[in-house]
């Protein structure tokens, strides 16, 4: 299932289900390393004798946030146990600490007694072997640790008295592991045995006892703190205790509120909830990067099920997308390190791998160094060029002179000679390299355009520090390309421009398969969006991707084969992506001449809204039948490109409409 809710702060992130259930844990990095692993550490309510898990059917619970933040608001409502609860969930903005409220009214007419269970279920360091779950009598706190990894488990009540008190009963066990399911099975007679020490594949679980009385609302927290020693999340658990729970969450509530507000702006004539997404997706954006810069593609780990792999790794790809939007909004301190990041990650040789784990090594590939007997780069040329155009555009908007001066050597001029160079001058394209979708090998003009973005701009630097040398032989490169592609990427007979070239009997031939990512021969500046070819291209694709069902949406490319939904290409010829239809949404805004023209960019902007998660998150592609979230979520990339269309709108409207004014 997709992850409806995630809360972190940069290197310490948690994502929870729709049932308030944590089910990944990253730390240190964001996305690196996942200390739950997609398992469920429940929370479960004990009341006259009764007992329930929140994920159990009976509960109707609305996951949402709270406005403008990284903190939740979630209601949860069971009938006929009689209560109604609030929950908030936070990570500190600052430390490495996990923060949960939950306000309990009892609809009973009378006083109750009642407990509320926590479990933890943690594989640490992605895997249950050698784990240790302990009572820590000192400060009454249950703690996980293995090697240098422990997290601290603590939580109090509001008493009758006014005053509070800690756990009230706990236990630790074994789980998944003979015939032990884990300590959450103690729970449910609303007791705990008490067992001080467990280890090997291990839970625990700790209750709160309250007495409610009828008709009133009583508050109870949880906490736990991560750290490299016993002594460092004891420093955090105490931190936690001294400055009391509910205090923190309301700072981070605050934090949040003024980080996506940093900007005062208008937002011309988008509804209210168009523009709680947008910030929602700042949040979701900061949520998934790390403080050391890696832009995480999705930490979504239910995406195991279908691939013993994961979305939690940085693409360069998606990373330069995102950064680029997240500088348009105002957060380039956020995304500055993502740049040096990919210099640090750049080769000798002047180009970045496929993918990227969250501290900066390799991460895993399936482009191989070897096809058809023939050595070849196991890279997505785009990757590179696209780092290259995003820094200028970072640049443009800030005239941080000192960022790109400081990568000059290290990455603008490395990677610029690598695209210079790789090219075939038979073609004047860039040499085969994979497509930006990861799937095909050949030569493409997504691909092309990038190239032709990523020399522009290091041509621009170049002049920018007076080295006119290089300057002139980048601009001279991205030209060559330019006309390679005019030469060789445009289709008369069919109107429009490829998707790209492959190769057949030892020739080069076109691929002219509808392909939503062409858009790029504008968007990096190749052509104008209002050049004939980009618009009879752009009308042809939006013609043959339209998915025609309820859902709507445009698909990536004709015949998408991943996770498919429908076979009938006529009504879906894929799964519909929010990127894809964000894509022609900001090509109507490049052209539109009027505010009239606007409209349709409006609506495809309410086409994202009204298919976003009940939390707000988005996914990467939706079910062409119902609508359903499909593949992961949230997905960065989703928001960024949701952030950049409303950013292009606003900037559009207010120029027509000064326009309109004036004439």
């Amino acid at each position: 299932m997709p992850r409806p809710l995630v809360v972190g702060n940069g290197k310490f992130l948690v994502n929870l289900d729709d049932r308030c259930s944590i089910r990944d844990i990253y730390y240190p990095y964001v996305g690196q390393v996942n200390h739950v692993g997609g398992y469920r550490c429940r929370t479960g309510l004990w009341a006259d004798g009764r007992f329930s898990w929140l994920e159990d059917a009976a509960w109707r619970v609305r996951p949402a946030y709270a406005e403008d933040s990284l903190v939740t608001e979630v209601e949860a409502c069971h009938d006929s146990l009689g209560l109604t609860l609030r929950i908030n969930d936070a990570v500190h903005q600052r430390e490495n600490i996990f923060l949960r409220r939950v306000q309990l009214r009892n609809e009973a007419d009378k006083a109750r007694e009642i407990r509320i269970f926590f479990h933890q279920d943690l594989a640490i360091n992605e895997t249950e072997v050698g784990d240790t779950a302990a009572f820590y009598p000192d400060n009454r706190t249950l703690f996980h640790y293995k090697k240098n990894s422990y997290f601290m488990f603590n939580g109090l009540s509001a008493q009758a008295d006014g005053t509070t008190a800690g756990i009230y009963e706990y236990t630790t066990g074994i789980k998944r592991f003979h015939q032990a399911e884990g300590t959450w099975k103690d729970a449910e007679d609303g007791h705990l045995m008490g067992n001080p020490i467990a280890q090997g594949s291990v839970d625990s679980t700790f209750s709160l006892h309250l007495i409610v009385p009828g008709g009133e609302t009583r508050e109870a927290y949880y906490w736990f703190s991560a750290g490299s020693r016993l002594e460092e999340v004891k420093r955090l658990d105490r931190y936690v205790a001294d400055s009391h729970p509910g205090r923190l969450i309301d700072r981070v509530r605050t934090y949040w509120q003024r980080w996506a507000n940093k900007r005062s702006k208008p937002f011309a004539d988008l509804e209210p909830d168009l523009v709680r997404l947008y910030k929602q997706s700042l949040l979701a954006v900061r949520s998934q990067t790390d403080v050391n810069g890696a832009i995480i593609a999705a930490n979504d780990t239910d995406i195991m099920q279908f691939n013993r792999d994961h979305y939690s790794y940085m693409w360069p790809r998606d990373g330069a997308l995102v950064a680029q939007a997240m500088s348009a909004a105002g957060y380039h301190g956020m995304i500055a390190p993502f740049f040096r990041f990919c210099a640090d990650a750049l080769t000798e040789d002047g180009y970045l791998l496929h993918k990227y784990n969250p501290d900066g090594t390799v991460g895993s590939s399936w482009h191989p160094y070897l096809h058809d007997g023939q050595e070849q780069l196991p890279i997505q040329e785009d990757e590179t060029a696209l780092v290259l155009h995003a820094l200028w555009q970072d640049y443009e908007l800030h005239e941080d002179i000192e960022l790109p001066q400081s990568l000059y050597r290290t990455f603008i001029r490395k990677a610029a000679r690598f695209l210079l160079e790789y090219c075939d001058d038979r073609l004047g394209l860039p040499r085969p390299s994979y497509d930006l979708w990861e799937e095909r090998y050949g030569i493409f003009t997504f691909t092309s355009a990038a190239v032709y973005g990523g020399l522009t701009a290091a041509a621009r630097f170049a002049a920018l520090f007076g080295d006119d040398e290089r300057s002139n032989a980048y601009a001279r490169g991205a030209e060559e390309i330019k006309a390679g592609m005019l030469r060789h990427l445009w289709n008369e007979e069919h109107g429009r421009f490829a998707r790209g070239l492959h190769r057949v009997d030892g020739q080069w031939r076109q691929d002219m398969t509808p392909e939503s990512s062409i858009f790029g021969i504008y968007a990096f500046g190749v052509l104008p969006p209002d050049d004939p070819r980009v618009a009879s291209t752009m009308r042809s694709l939006r013609e043959a991707l339209s998915v025609r069902s309820a859902t709507g949406g445009i698909a990536r490319y004709w015949g998408d084969y991943y996770f498919q939904r429908c076979s009938d290409m006529e009504v879906a010829p894929g799964n519909p992506w929010i990127i894809c239809t964000l894509w022609f949404a900001c090509y109507d805004i490049a052209t539109a001449t009027s505010l009239e023209q606007l409209v349709s960019a409006r609506r495809t902007l309410r086409w994202v809204a009204d298919h976003s998660l009940p939390s707000g998150l988005l996914p990467e592609q939706l079910d062409p039948y119902d609508g359903s979230p499909v593949s992961v979520a949230p997905l960065t990339w989703s928001h960024a490109t949701y952030i950049d269309t409303v950013l292009k709108y606003v900037a559009k409207y207010e120029q027509l409409q000064a326009s309109q004014a004036c004439s």
